[in-house]
C-alpha cells in the first residue's frame, strides 16, 4: 500500500522571498507569491505502520484531497526522477528504527503553491528551470502515481549503434554524427574520427554504452588524449607535450615525493606519528608507530561552476574527495579547500564602484555574484555531508581594460570563472603505490556509485568551447549533481 504526508515547508522565508525576487526579475510572468512544503510517499506492507512513519518524518497530516481553485493559482509537484539519496538515508533508518518488515521505501517530494498575478494557461511555466532540477527531478501539475514512483522498472537491453549499416545510405562518421548530437555525448570530430576507425579495425559497429563511457570520461580534467598530444608552433615541432611541460618541474627535483602524476594525488615523504588502525585478524583497534605520508590534489570544475554554481562546486569537491580515496591501495582524506576567481561583482548596492564595469555576459552563465553566493556553499555543503571539513579558501576578482588611452577597449577578466577544489589526506606506506603486478588476466572491475543518468556528459566539450558555440542543454547537462551520501558509503 501507499501513502502520502505533508510536511513542514520546504523553503525559509528568505528563500521564498529570494526565489520570488529572482523570478520576477528575469520573466514576464509575473508572480504574487511562491511557497512550497515537503510531500512524504510511503510504500508499506500495512497500514500500521503510518502512525509511526508519521512521527519519524515529523509529517503535519494528509494533504488535502480538494485543491484551491483559483485561475491564478498553480499547484506544482515535484519528484525525484530516481530513487534520491534523501530516500537510501531515511529508508535505513526507518528500518533501524523498527520498521524494517512494514516499510518497503520511504521518498521525498515537494508542492509548491504559486499565485500569479494573470490566470496562466500557456503550458509549461516559463520559470519551471528555477524551482527544479530537470536533470534529477520530475515536476507535475497533479500528484504522482506512487505505484510508478516505487515501481523497480525493467533494465533496457543493450543497444547496438548500426554506424555501418543504418539503412539510410549515411557513412559511418555521419551515423555517428547523428547520434551523438541526438544522444548528447558531445563527442568531437577527433574523437568520432578516431572510434570510427577503432571500430572499423574491430570489425563490429559500437554498442551504446561503449558510447556512453567514452563521453563519460571525456570530461573537463581528463582530457589527457589532447594534453598528451603532440604539438607544433610556427612548423617547429616541440620537444614536450603540454602534459610533460607539466611535469618537468618534479622531474627536476623529485626530492620529498614518493608518486606524482601517476596517480589521483601526488604523495609526498612524511614523518612518524601515530595511526589508529584495526587487527583485521582480532577486530581489535590498535595504536601503530609509523610514518604518516600526507597527499595533495587540487583540480579546476570551472565549466561547472559557471553553468550551475552549486551543483559544480559541489561535485567538484566530490571528485577530489573521490581522488584523494583512490590514492594507492586506499587512503583517507583530511581536509578541503576551494577557490574562486571571478569578473566584477556587480553587488547591486553598490553598483557605483568606479573600477568596476557592467559588460554583459553569457545568458546560460552564473552571474559572477551568484557565483561567489552559491557556490562555496554548494562545496562546504558537500564536504560536511562527507564528513570531511573544509578549512581553506580564496577567492579574488578581475575585469580590467587592457587597451592604451584612446583605442577600444579591450577587456580581460574571469567571464569563465576558474574554481579549484583542493585537498589533504594520509595515506599508510603499504599502502601508498598502487602494485600493477597484482592484477591478472580475467580480473573482475568493481564500478562503485549511483546512478550516472545523463549528466557530467561532454564536459571536456563543453568547456573548451567557446560560450556561444555550445547550446545551453549540452551546458546544462554537462553539469554533475552531487550526492555525498552515496560517496561517503
Amino acid at each position: 500500500m501507499y501513502e502520502m504526508l505533508r510536511g513542514d515547508s520546504c523553503y525559509t522565508a528568505s528563500e521564498e522571498s529570494k526565489l520570488l525576487i529572482r523570478i520576477n526579475e528575469k520573466y514576464h510572468t509575473k508572480t504574487r507569491h511562491i511557497s512550497g512544503h515537503w510531500l512524504f510517499y510511503v510504500h508499506l506492507s500495512s497500514d500500521n505502520a503510518v502512525d509511526k512513519v508519521r512521527s519519524l518524518v515529523q509529517a503535519v497530516d494528509r494533504p488535502s484531497g480538494s485543491p484551491i481553485q483559483d485561475p491564478c493559482r498553480l499547484d506544482i509537484y515535484i519528484i525525484p526522477r530516481n530513487i534520491s539519496p534523501w530516500s537510501s538515508k531515511a529508508t535505513n533508518i526507518a528500518h533501524d528504527c523498527g520498521l524494517r518488515n512494514e516499510l518497503y521505501r520511504l521518498e521525498r517530494g515537494r508542492c509548491l503553491a504559486i499565485e500569479l498575478e494573470e490566470p496562466y494557461s500557456g503550458g509549461d511555466l516559463p520559470f519551471c528551470d528555477e524551482i527544479y532540477d530537470r536533470m534529477t527531478e520530475l515536476l507535475s501539475y497533479s500528484p504522482p502515481d506512487m505505484g510508478q514512483m516505487f515501481n523497480d522498472g525493467i533494465r533496457k537491453p543493450l543497444e547496438i549503434v548500426g554506424i555501418f549499416n543504418n539503412g539510410e545510405g549515411a557513412g559511418p562518421l555521419a551515423t555517428l554524427k547523428a547520434y551523438n548530437q541526438q544522444m548528447g555525448l558531445c563527442l568531437d570530430q577527433t574523437n568520432m574520427e578516431y572510434l570510427v576507425a577503432e571500430y572499423t579495425n574491430l570489425g563490429r559497429p559500437p554498442t551504446d554504452i561503449e558510447l556512453f563511457m567514452w563521453a563519460q570520461v571525456n570530461s573537463e580534467h581528463c582530457r589527457h588524449h589532447v594534453f598528451n598530444a603532440a604539438w607544433t608552433i610556427d612548423g617547429t615541432a616541440m620537444g614536450n607535450t603540454l602534459f610533460n611541460m607539466i611535469k618537468n618541474t618534479h622531474k627536476v627535483t623529485p626530492e620529498f615525493t614518493l608518486s606524482a602524476y601517476s596517480d589521483n594525488a601526488a604523495v609526498l615523504s612524511g614523518e612518524t606519528g601515530n595511526y589508529w588502525a584495526p587487527d583485521y585478524s582480532s577486530g581489535v583497534w590498535a595504536l601503530h608507530k609509523e610514518k604518516v605520508q600526507p597527499l595533495i590534489k587540487v583540480e579546476t570544475h570551472n565549466h561547472p561552476t559557471a553553468i550551475s554554481p552549486f551543483a559544480g562546486a559541489a561535485t567538484g569537491s566530490g571528485g577530489e574527495i573521490r581522488d584523494e580515496g583512490a590514492v594507492g591501495r586506499g587512503s583517507s582524506p583530511k581536509m578541503g579547500l576551494v577557490g574562486f576567481w571571478v569578473s566584477d561583482l556587480l553587488i547591486p548596492s553598490e553598483k557605483d564602484r568606479p573600477w568596476e564595469n557592467d559588460i554583459g555576459k553569457a545568458a546560460h552563465h552564473a552571474s559572477p555574484l551568484d557565483i561567489l553566493l552559491e557556490a562555496p556553499i554548494g562545496s562546504a555543503r558537500y564536504n560536511n555531508e562527507f564528513g570531511r571539513p573544509s578549512l581553506a579558501g580564496a577567492f579574488r576578482t578581475l575585469l580590467t581594460n587592457t587597451a592604451h588611452s584612446g583605442q577600444t577597449p579591450e577587456w580581460r577578466g574571469y567571464h569563465k570563472p576558474i574554481m579549484i577544489a583542493g585537498g589533504l589526506g594520509t595515506v599508510r606506506p603499504q599502502h601508498a603505490i598502487k602494485r600493477p603486478h597484482l592484477v591478472h588476466d580475467g580480473a573482475h572491475v568493481i564500478v562503485l556509485g549511483g546512478e550516472s543518468m545523463m549528466i557530467g556528459l561532454g564536459g571536456g566539450g563543453a568547456s573548451s568551447g567557446v560560450g556561444t558555440e555550445s547550446t545551453a542543454e549540452l551546458d546544462f547537462n554537462s553539469v554533475q549533481r552531487g550526492n555525498p551520501e552515496m560517496e561517503r558509503r
